[in-house]
């Protein structure tokens, strides 16, 4: 288990102007192509933090999107291979992102091929 993370969120996406921090519960990749070319990781948060009915979609929020990015670099993910998934794509309590290859490769590289379905950060 990692450290505890917290992002924030700048508050300009298009479903949001809530400007606060976001405790991040669990990372996981949840799907990923046959080809293992593309996939979704679904970034989980404290609902207690963030109230989507209140306080709107993260979806969107760029600051919260590049301090992902510089989370998953530091741990030897290739961050910059993760991008918005669509808005119905995004959950109650969870971010839902697009990755590619690079990521997934990276993934593997990391937590090992079993890992590809439901592994917990």
């Amino acid at each position: 288990m990692f450290e505890r993370v917290y992002f924030e969120t700048a508050g300009t996406g298009y479903w949001s102007t809530a400007t606060k921090e976001v405790d991040i519960e669990d990372i996981k990749l949840r799907w990923v192509s046959e080809d293992k070319d593309y996939g979704e990781l679904a970034v989980y948060f404290d609902t207690g933090d963030w109230d989507v009915g209140i306080d709107g979609l993260i979806y969107t929020d760029p600051l919260f999107a590049e301090q992902l990015r510089k989370f998953l670099n530091k741990h030897g993910l290739a961050g910059d291979d993760v991008s918005y998934s669509e808005q119905g794509m995004q959950g109650e309590d969870y971010v839902s992102l697009d990755v590619g290859e690079d990521f997934i490769n990276s993934w593997v590289a990391k937590f090992g091929e079993a890992s590809i379905k439901e592994i917990t950060w």
